[in-house]
């Protein structure tokens, strides 16, 4: 499910619920714009809520700016920051289960490039939203020196990988939908004390 937050009217494709909009269908779509250099992503735990963050500077699209949410049945939650509908940024803020895969590597991207995401019905003068909430199945898997993170969405499948920033990648499935993310060069996880 994806709802669009913080936005008035009632043009496009959407369904009034109170003050909020529900799209009618999940139908986010990845498009790649090519990039001779990439921009540069510095990772980052914030110590008291064992959040990991981490933005970078990305060309605006044409599509919303704000966040993107995504959230599965068991409490997981992974944020996008948004530039124009071009991802600029990824914060995991409730951890799902953390598997540990031995050897676990980021695969060689197929392209260099940002990764611009957009609701397939939604028309030119559909309005911005500043917040996206999307149900989406979560794992993550790590390396065991945990610097190499494999932030997967739904199952697996068939992808390719699309390099965003220096320690970003974004793998975007056959049918054009998000899948993924590997995350590298993530420093070590603050301690309890």
């Amino acid at each position: 499910m994806v709802r669009w937050i913080g936005f008035s009217g009632s043009s496009g494709p959407w369904q009034v619920l109170g003050r909020h909009k529900e799209f009618v269908a999940m139908n986010m779509h990845a498009k790649v714009i090519l990039l001779a250099t990439l921009p540069q992503i510095e990772w980052h735990w914030e110590v008291e809520t064992d959040i990991l963050s981490g933005t970078f500077g990305a060309s605006p699209g044409s599509g919303p700016t704000g966040t993107m949410e995504l959230a599965d049945t068991e409490g997981a939650v992974a944020v996008l920051d948004l530039l124009g509908g071009t991802i600029a940024g990824l914060d995991i803020v409730v951890w799902p289960e953390v598997i540990t895969v031995l050897g676990l590597v980021a695969p060689s991207p197929a392209e260099r490039g940002a990764v611009s995401l957009h609701p397939g019905l939604v028309s030119a003068e559909a309005e911005v939203p500043t917040t996206i909430e999307m149900d989406a199945a979560l794992s993550v898997s790590v390396d065991p020196s945990e610097s190499v993170l494999h932030l997967r969405i739904g199952g697996k499948r068939s992808v390719t990988v699309v390099q965003v920033a220096d320690h970003l990648a974004v793998e975007i499935d056959a049918l054009q939908r998000l899948a993924g993310f590997w995350l590298s060069g993530v420093p070590p996880a603050p301690t309890g004390e």
